[in-house]
């Protein structure tokens, strides 16, 4: 499958994992603490002094969310794993705006988007998507087209258009490439030491009880085999870095802490179980 998918130009990264979890500058007082897996205890103390509570005190408003206009993500973005910014927290079925092929898309990709969109509306649906990504000799799950259309798009409407395509497309030559190299064995599954350290190659330090789940969740065989294949381990990734660009935007300090509302929490958790 790694051969199939048409090569993405120089630094087209939208959708691959980061090289690092943070951006690797020196550390001052009041800066965020230096790169590390997220989710891995620090060795010192909090950096600079305690900061004030993340919800607002009793009797003021809370800011008004900014909210980004779904579908219009432009060029790849840094943020965290370079999947595109919430936002806020709008409304998960929100109308996707209509998109176009970034300058230079592959003609092949072109083509088979069009191949897809059979009414020629301009976007495929989630059915449309697993049948053109499961024509590489590689089967998806419903489940893992959709969790890749929510986390490219920030919604759950099931559609995605040419730009966000063109996205998903690339991004999974880089987790082939993360999924082949951790698989030391070749046996065409991921186990949990090396599901271990798949994430924390991306930068996700997982304590052994939250792997114990992942591994029994995304396991085809309710956990027998204690191993995930290609598709489960992609569905897995996913989760953690969704899960996580979540958490982090709460946790502007990188102090492994956050405060969610009840309204919050449940609209960064969902998306991901109805996916």
């Amino acid at each position: 499958m790694s051969g199939g998918y048409p090569q993405h130009p120089p630094g087209y990264g939208y959708g691959a994992p980061p090289n690092q979890p943070y951006p690797a500058t020196p550390y001052t007082a009041g800066a965020p603490p230096p790169p590390q897996p997220y989710g891995a205890p620090y060795a010192a103390t909090p950096y600079g002094a305690p900061s004030a509570p993340y919800s607002a005190h009793p009797g003021e408003k809370p800011p008004k969310n900014q909210h980004q206009a779904h579908g219009a993500v432009g060029a790849p973005q840094v943020h965290g794993g370079s999947y595109p910014p919430a936002g806020g927290y709008a409304s998960p079925f929100a109308a996707l705006l209509p998109s176009a092929f970034p300058p230079g898309t592959d003609p092949n990709i072109v083509a088979c988007f069009q191949m897809a969109d059979q009414d020629g509306s301009g976007f495929i649906d989630d059915m449309e998507l697993q049948r053109v990504l499961s024509s590489y000799n590689q089967s998806f799950s419903l489940r893992t087209v959709r969790l890749f259309m929510y986390l490219f798009t920030n919604t759950n409407t099931r559609k995605i258009g040419p730009k966000e395509f063109t996205s998903v497309y690339y991004s999974l030559q880089n987790w082939r490439a993360i999924f082949d190299r951790f698989d030391r064995d070749r046996s065409g599954k991921i186990d949990a030491s090396e599901l271990r350290d798949a994430l924390l190659s991306l930068g996700f330090a997982v304590s052994p009880v939250i792997l114990d789940l992942l591994v029994t969740k995304f396991d085809k065989t309710g956990g027998y085999n204690k191993a995930i294949e290609y598709d489960n381990f992609i569905e897995c990734c996913l989760t953690v870095k969704g899960l996580t660009e979540k958490f982090k935007e709460k946790d502007t300090m990188y102090s492994g802490n956050a405060t969610f509302t009840y309204e919050a929490f449940m609209l960064t958790i969902l998306p991901f179980l109805i996916a």
